[in-house]
């Protein structure tokens, strides 16, 4: 699947750092070779879990509440509602960046 990865995070982020969208590019691996499992569905409550535990708790090391990284998860889907596909990239990209943790993937 060839996917410019950097141009969608740059739809919703114009200055986006092109090294940190590679490191979670790499990050996300074998999961951007399928389409299905490339995005992200906002509506699936398992889809938001697995986002939330393991990717905004493991590896970005937030320690709020559930509820507090849901409400974060939700504000990055509302950026992205007008977008029928939403990238894993571009969903990681701007968790990544709400939270400051950007240089984790540089």
């Amino acid at each position: 699947m060839a996917e410019d990865w950097a141009a969608d995070v740059k739809k919703y982020s114009p200055d986006a750092d092109d090294a940190a969208i590679k490191g979670i590019v790499r990050h996300c691996g074998i999961a951007l070779q399928k389409r299905d499992s490339s995005l992200v569905s906002f509506s699936d409550k398992s889809e938001t879990d697995r986002v939330r535990d393991g990717f905004m708790k493991k590896k970005l090391g937030l320690t709020g509440s559930d509820a507090e990284l849901d409400a974060s998860l939700a504000e990055v889907g509302q950026t992205l509602k007008g977008d029928r596909t939403k990238n894993r990239v571009t969903v990681y990209y701007l968790l990544a960046e709400k939270h400051g943790k950007l240089d984790l993937f540089r």
